[in-house]
Parts: structure tokens; sequence; C-alpha cells
């Protein structure tokens, strides 16, 4: 094994240190109820009629002269003869008015039009939250809402994405579904865009993460709700480092030296790996870590030509190549990491669940990735919800999605989760992002995430499209300098098939 000490010295990274500034927190803003529905208000009823007022009871002959005696002398007799005369009329209206009001009163009570809501059902395409826990959340918007029934679906993430396109396509697929943040690309003809009553720009931009807004904005138009956030952070074994005298690393050079420190025996066969990284076959998430080096290195991974992409690429690999803190005889990164064979590794926050179930007593800890100096880039890889645009609910369907994305309903989703996990699901709201940073494990991403970027090269989204495609171009790339190939040579290859996977689902180099 060569030593760590002269081989630090690579163009990734620069030894001197790095001045991350944690931006303030932002002080937390108190859940607000949802709006109570509005009284459905009802045509009130026409008051009834006056009653007619009493006749005379006189008879007809001394009426009569009665009005005689009432005329002046020698005037005729007008006013008794129009008198007379307007009484029919009069009786007539009065029979007529009775008549129509009648009628209204009928017609008011018996055949008013109905103002109850057409019933609405929804069918909602979920991936990884399981149904008990989505379904106690819907419960709250039915009972509101109750004419609207949500059918929520979990889904297997085999052929989820050809099956979800699919169906679509046709016609047949659900009104509500969640996707990944990446394949905005592969789906964008079967997205409706959200309505400004539910989120214009400025407030998506206010309510949700910097990236999301880049992931999810195409042509002016928001393609999707986020209901959470996701990305990686540098999981420890504290066992292990205390044994060291180590603490977390905090940029790259500090977490080389750390890796080859810890490395056991510092010579032959591992037993004791000092970081998951240089592989492909058994790294777990390696063209994260990856796009992740790119990106801080300032190297575009749409187009990785020059010394920016070459450098990240030789960095990644450098680790089993030359240091030899890990090499291909090591289980995959995630299980060495639960059965305590390798100290550190790169992984998101939902691969704490996997490790506690493998080995429950495992003392770890997650922190931020490391910087590179005068660099703060961190990794967004997240799911998001999408409305069908050949849905005939798409308003209703928005209404729930607006519901779902609310404060309460979110703090709700993680409070219910943690009760057979570690935790939920992490807030993609910043307004949350205090009641999260202090979490010994989920703090890391949360603090991560207004300065995270994303790329297609997020694994494990199974979606054998724009991500798969372009991982398997730098897969050759890292395994060809494995085998001794210069990195630039290997990048030549793997810009070109990146820019054809792209130019086939319509994304352009200057995109991303």
């Amino acid at each position: 094994m060569s030593d760590p000490q002269n081989s630090i010295n690579q163009p990734f990274p620069p030894i001197a240190p790095p001045s991350p500034a944690e931006a303030p927190p932002s002080p937390p803003i108190s859940p607000q109820p949802p709006p109570e529905p509005l009284p459905v208000s009802y045509p009130q009823a026409l008051p009834p009629l006056a009653d007619e007022p009493p006749t005379t009871g006189l008879p007809p002959d001394t009426l009569a002269q009665t009005d005689a005696a009432a005329q002046p002398p020698g005037n005729p007799r007008i006013q008794g003869s129009v008198f007379k005369f307007l009484i029919p009329i009069l009786i007539g209206l009065m029979v007529i008015g009775a008549i129509v009001f009648a009628v209204t009163r009928f017609m008011s009570s018996n055949g008013k039009k109905t103002t109850e809501p057409q019933a609405i059902n929804l069918t909602y395409w979920g991936l990884w939250e399981e149904a008990p826990i989505v379904k106690s959340i819907l419960a709250q918007y039915q009972q509101e809402h109750p004419n609207v029934t949500i059918n929520y679906q979990q889904q297997s993430h085999k052929d989820y994405r050809e099956r979800l396109q699919s169906s679509l396509a046709q016609g047949t697929g659900p009104d509500i579904f969640r996707f990944h943040n990446t394949w905005v690309p592969m789906l964008k003809n079967e997205l409706a865009p959200v309505p400004p009553a539910v989120f214009d720009t400025t407030s998506f931009n206010s309510t949700f993460y910097p990236v999301m807004n880049q992931d999810l904005t195409v042509g002016g138009n928001i393609l999707g709700v986020p209901l959470m956030i996701d990305g990686l952070g540098l999981y420890y074994n504290k066992k292990i480092f205390e044994a060291g005298g180590k603490t977390p690393p905090t940029d790259w050079a500090q977490l080389r030296q750390t890796a080859s420190d810890l490395r056991v025996p510092k010579e032959g066969p591992i037993q004791t790996a000092g970081i998951a990284l240089g592989t492909t076959n058994n790294v777990d998430h390696w063209s994260d870590i990856l796009a992740l080096m790119l990106l801080q290195n300032s190297a575009d991974p749409a187009n990785p030509i020059g010394s920016g992409a070459e450098d990240a690429l030789k960095f990644y690999t450098i680790f089993s190549n030359s240091d030899k803190v890990w090499d291909n005889t090591m289980p995959q990164s995630v299980y060495a990491f639960a059965t305590q064979k390798v100290a550190m590794i790169f992984a998101p926050s939902w691969q704490a669940h996997t490790i506690k179930q493998i080995n429950p007593n495992i003392d770890f800890g997650i922190v931020p990735v490391p910087q590179l100096p005068n660099s703060n880039v961190t990794w967004a890889s997240y799911w998001v919800e999408g409305v069908s645009k050949k849905s005939a609910k798409q308003a209703e369907a928005f209404n729930v999605l607006k519901f779902l994305s609310e404060k309460d309903k979110l703090v709700k989703f993680y409070t219910e989760a943690s009760k057979t996990r570690l935790f939920g699901e992490l807030y993609p709201r910043k307004d949350l992002a205090d009641s999260l940073k202090s979490d010994p494990l989920a703090g890391a991403y949360i603090s991560q995430a207004e300065n995270a970027k994303s790329f297609y090269m997020a694994s494990r989204t199974f979606d054998n499209g724009i991500n798969d495609k372009i991982i398997k171009y730098y897969e050759d790339a890292v395994n060809a300098v494995g085998e001794g190939e210069d990195p630039s040579e290997a990048l030549q290859t793997t810009a070109q098939g990146v820019q054809q996977v792209l130019s086939q689902y319509g994304v352009s180099v200057a995109s991303k």
C-alpha cells in the first residue's frame, strides 16, 4: 500500500482547510390549521303575501246611496261606476298572484336545484411509504371533503417507471403518482402543471429548497409537489472512531487521511476498511458520490471533459487503486458498514433504517459530506408527487397535494413513520428545517439541503432510463481507470455517451 501522506497531494482536493459558513437557522413558524370549509348558502323562501283587506258589509243598494250622496251637486255619478268596474279586476289580480305564489312555493320546496358536491374518486400510486401511514393522513382530507375518495396503492419499484408511463400514455394511469426528481425529462409530457392557486413560482420558491425549483420547473411550469428530500451523508462508526482517536472529517483531505489511519491492518488483506470508495461493484450509491465530486470540483457531469472531471474521477478511484483502503473483496458497502467491516460510507438517509435492521446494536453517526476549500456543494436525490395531465380530476388532485404538503401534515407523516423506524421522510419545506437540524441522524441532510444540486446519476431509481443509462457510461469510466487507463481517455467515451442519452430525452447540456 502506498504512503497516504505522499498520495494525498492530488489535484482533487487541495489541502487548504475549508471554512464553511453555516447559514443562520430560520425561526420556526407555527403551523397554521387548514381553513374550514365555507357553509353552503341556500336561497331563502319568499315572504307570504299580506292578507287581503276586509270588504265592506253594506248591501249594494246602500252602497249606491252612499256613493250618490258623496257626489257633488250637478256632476255625473262617475265615481261609483268606476269603483264597480275595478272590483272584478282587483279580485282577478289577487287570484293570479295567489296562484303564482303557490307555484313558487311548491317549486322552491320540492323542485329546488341540489348544491351537494359531486362524488370524486382519485387513484394515488405511491412507492415507498406503506399504505397505513399514508391513509392515516388522507383520512383527514376525506373527512373534510366527504365527497372525495382517495384510493392509495403502494407500488413495487420493479419496472415502476415503465408501468407508470405506459398507463399514463394509455389514459388508464393514476390521478396522483410518485416520481423521482430526475424523471422530469421522461415524464414532462404526462405531468400536469401545478396551478398557481396551489403554488405559484414565488410561493414554491419560498416554501421549498432551491434544487427543487431547478429540477421541477420546465418552461415556467412547476411539474410536481415534493413531500420529502434526501441526498448523501457521511456515516461513521463511533466505536471504530473512538478506538482510533478520530473525529468525523469535514474536508476530503481529512477524509482520505482518516480512512488510511483506520484501515486494519495497515498492509495485506483488509479486515476493517477505512472507507467504501473507488469501485463500482460493491459501493452502494457510487454514482451519487462521483456526481457530487464532479459538481464540487466545478466539472459538468453532462459534459465531463477537462481537468475538473478528470481530477474528480481519479480522486474517486484512488481509494482503491493507491490507498488500498477498500477493494473488490469487500461486501456491499451498506452491509459492510452494518457488520462493522468499514469505518465510513456515503449513503442517503433511508439506509440508516437498513443498517439498524441488520445490526440493531451498532452505534453510528451521520455528518454532512466533506467539502473542497472555498466550496459548499451537496447532493440531492428525492421523490415528488405529480398529477396526470390526462386526469379529469386535476383540480381536486392538486388540492390533495397542497393538503399533504402543509406543515402539520408533513409533521404527522414524520411522526407516524417514526413509530416504526428511526425517523420519517425528511421535510422538504424550509420552514421546518429547524425542527430536524439537531437530530443526530436526520440533521445532516437538512443542514445540507439549501446547497444541494442534482444530476441524472441518482442511484436506485430503477428507471431503466435516463439515470441508469448515464450511470452505465460512468461505470465504464471508473472501471477503465481502475484498470490503468488515463482518466482523460476514459471520459472521452463517457462524454459522448452522456450526450447521446441527454439528447434522447430532450435535455440540453446547458440545462443542467
